[in-house]
């Protein structure tokens, strides 16, 4: 069915963040049956020349369906606060994100003027205890038939108006909820202000406000609630329609009814708990705080011992240098059997990490003693690198399919390498190619050479000619068997070493695939990578930079694993050039570990690391526990940006710097600074001392606290935020820009502080 999009929307550059807030969405035909007739006139010149027979007329009638009893769990994209959240919501008016965008206005309500076009749902706020079927507030509903939602025999409860069903929609079931008369009345949104509390969110491609708004790319309906979770308890919210019930949006209902019975669409519940004091804005602000005054304060190291002196012996300044450079000391036990400690620092350090030329990879080991770097001036061991060595070593030994591919791959060079250096003094047979063990031929024979010379001819021509007398036949010439040095040493010739080098390529797939996947540190104990929890204390974030010296000797310790000869030793060379052993392509460069109760609480965090304009590649992302987040980027950021996840947008009120509860004014002019949609600092409605809790709420219900918005009138609060921008009246879209609360973000910049 052809759509046509609402023209009134309010519009952010795109050269700041593509979106548009959009009044509603009409589709080109709502919801119900219509009929196509045809009608077929002949005319001469203007006069019909068939009035007194006229042509038949032809008709045909169709329906368009939209929901209207459920709704599928598919549409609903997003819902705030989250189904089952604790926390501190009471500024919140929750709402529920639809990725049809059509939603809202697919029905027809009789209410609804094509100049304000209302939504024929709502979204309803209830405290645990308000309605009787669901006493703790967990969003129960009751299934019925709509037939039975239709014909209620209890008098005193009032159903939707609803006629025209078919028999196949009355059997339908659906989900119901039957509301006190008195909340109803108190609760629902007058006709009125329905037209406010629906839009659409089109959002072309991200970019970033220098507020930090960054919504995710799509387009979606939007439903938000009147009413604020003020009270400390269990909240319920249900998207409710309204079809049948327009003549009882001015809140007025008939003398006797007790309950009114709604369909319930999709519902949920949450707990409001000002005492959870989860404060998500200040514990982001507090990870970040200690690079305020110094970005050091936020590398992973041990912390300065507060016991240290302040004016050090030369053996005090050694070690706390070592522990600013990010090692910590770990107990030792050296050959010479002595128990001593010795220094280890994993793969993220704090600083750039220097190359060791005495340290080689490059070659094959059965111990880690070659990784040991000994300090002669103080007589410790740095245990760091064969650390990483033993470990992975361990890893390949632990896999078993690595283990049997790697014994696989060196088998089958080592047979390779000894059959040609039986023939290598022989230079017929070594023209001959050489089989593998599956069967695959590597080389390429003499006998292949002579046939691919003129397409086999010119073997036909040789086996053709006549037999050479006895006396030309060439005479035997003995061979004297070569030394075991010459022998290997013939395998250096270019051909033999590409036939190596094709058995090894033929091996290596899965080595390959496996050794990359270590090189991203996975597989690794979070010990090796933080080796004191006093390096990453609770409610902390440090950065760090990649020892790439220390994945190599990981990498060492995995790809000698089945060396046990030194003819493995020599064809080790063929390979380590297969698995591409010593490129550094894909290792990671730097990284973020944060621990925190954020964590946990928003999974989907957003962590991105910048270089200048360009956005680094998040090499690895991983949940290492289940306050521990750690993010692995290919390159150094020289800035890092902590963003709530972009679905946490929601819509409620802010506080000033006063902490009185008031709406943040944002930009609604285009052209002007600040930009359109960006926050204008230091105004806010309202003003003085008032609230918009003391100043723009319904009276309270007998006996509970004032909590639902009033939207219209001349004590609501369209009217004040219109004037704040000199306008005559708000759209649904300048509103939502207004109420929205951006998600939180922190920038981290090396320097300048946070």
């Amino acid at each position: 069915m052809a759509t046509r999009p609402s023209t009134a929307g309010t519009r952010v550059s795109p050269e700041l963040l593509d979106v548009t807030f959009i009044d509603h969405m009409s589709p080109a035909a709502t919801a119900g049956r219509y009929t196509i007739e045809v009608e077929h006139v002949l005319k001469e010149g203007t006069a019909p020349v068939d009035s007194d027979d006229p042509l038949p007329r032809a008709g045909e009638q169709f329906e368009i369906r939209a929901p209207q009893f459920m709704l599928d769990g598919a549409t609903v994209q997003a819902v705030y606060p989250a189904r089952g959240a604790d926390g501190d919501f009471g500024r919140v008016l929750p709402h529920i994100t639809l990725t049809r965008e059509y939603l809202p206005w697919e029905r027809e309500p009789k209410w609804s003027r094509a100049e304000r076009r209302a939504p024929w749902l709502a979204l309803m706020l209830f405290r645990a205890g308000e309605l009787p079927d669901d006493a703790e507030g967990l969003a129960l509903t009751t299934e019925r038939t709509v037939r039975e939602l239709l014909a209620s025999d209890d008098e005193t409860v009032l159903g939707p108006a609803l006629t025209d069903l078919d028999e196949p929609a009355l059997a339908g079931n659906c989900r119901t909820i039957d509301v006190p008369a008195s909340v109803f009345t108190a609760v629902l949104p007058r006709e009125q202000e329905l037209y406010y509390l629906a839009h659409v969110r089109d959002v072309d491609e991200p970019k970033l406000l220098t507020d930090g708004e960054i919504p995710v790319k799509g387009t979606f309906s939007v439903v938000t609630a009147n009413r604020f979770p003020r009270g400390e308890g269990d909240y319920a919210v249900h998207l409710v329609s309204l079809e049948g019930f327009d003549r009882h949006l001015g809140g007025t209902l008939p003398s006797g009814i007790e309950h009114v019975r709604l369909v319930s669409l999709w519902s949920w519940s949450f707990r409001n708990d000002p005492a959870a004091a989860f404060d998500a804005a200040g514990i982001l602000a507090n990870l970040v705080a200690p690079g305020n005054t110094d970005a050091e304060n936020l590398a992973l190291r041990m912390p300065r011992p507060a016991n240290a002196p302040g004016s050090p012996s030369a053996e005090e300044a050694y070690a706390l240098e070592r522990l600013r450079l990010g090692y910590v000391p770990v107990p030792h036990r050296p050959i010479t059997g002595e128990h001593t400690y010795a220094w280890y620092r994993g793969p993220f350090t704090p600083l750039t990490a220097q190359e060791i030329p005495a340290l080689d990879t490059s070659g094959t080991h059965t111990t880690a003693d070659f990784a040991l770097v000994y300090d002669r001036t103080h007589g410790v061991f740095d245990v760091s690198y064969a650390a990483a060595w033993t470990l992975g070593r361990t890893v390949g030994l632990a896999d078993p399919s690595y283990g049997k591919e790697m014994t696989r791959a060196r088998r089958e060079l080592a047979n390779t390498a000894v059959r040609m250096m039986a023939v290598a003094n022989d230079p017929v047979r070594s023209a001959v190619g050489v089989s593998s063990a599956d069967g695959t031929r590597f080389g390429l024979s003499a006998l292949a050479r002579l046939a691919s010379n003129r397409g086999g001819r010119t073997l036909v021509d040789a086996l053709g000619a006549p037999q050479l007398p006895e006396e030309a036949v060439p005479k035997p010439v003995r061979l004297d068997r070569l030394s075991r040095a010459d022998a290997r040493a013939a395998l250096d010739d270019d051909a033999r070493a590409a036939t190596l080098l094709s058995v090894a390529s033929h091996r290596a797939g899965t080595l390959t695939d496996r050794l990359t996947e270590l090189s991203t540190l996975r597989s690794v104990p979070f010990s090796y990578l933080v080796p004191d929890f006093r390096m990453l204390p609770e409610e902390s974030l440090r950065l760090f930079r990649v020892d790439p010296v220390w994945i190599d000797a990981l990498l060492a310790g995995a790809r000698d694993v089945a060396v046990h000869t030194s003819l493995d030793q020599r064809c080790d060379l063929s390979l380590r050039a297969a698995t591409r052993f010593g490129d550094r392509t894909g290792y990671p460069a730097a990284g973020l570990l944060m621990r925190s109760d954020l964590v946990p609480a928003w999974p989907d965090l957003v962590v991105v690391g910048k270089k200048g304009a360009r956005e680094l590649t998040e090499i690895r992302r991983e949940l290492v526990a289940s306050d521990i987040l750690l993010c692995l980027f290919d390159d150094v950021p020289d800035h890092v940006i902590i963003r709530e996840p972009s679905e946490g947008i929601h819509f409620g009120v802010d506080t000033d710097p006063a902490k009185r509860e008031v709406i943040g004014l944002r930009q609604l002019k285009s052209r002007q600074e600040p930009p359109l949609g960006a926050t204008l600092p230091g105004r806010y409605v309202p003003t003085g001392s008032d609230t918009v809790f003391s100043k723009y709420l319904r009276p309270p219900q007998e006996g509970g606290v004032a909590d639902v918005l009033r939207l219209e009138g001349n004590d609501g609060l369209i009217k004040p935020l219109a004037q704040a921008h000199s306008l005559s009246d708000l759209h649904p879209a300048q509103l939502a820009v207004q109420l929205v609360n951006a998600p939180l973000e922190q920038r981290l910049v090396p320097g300048q502080g946070s």
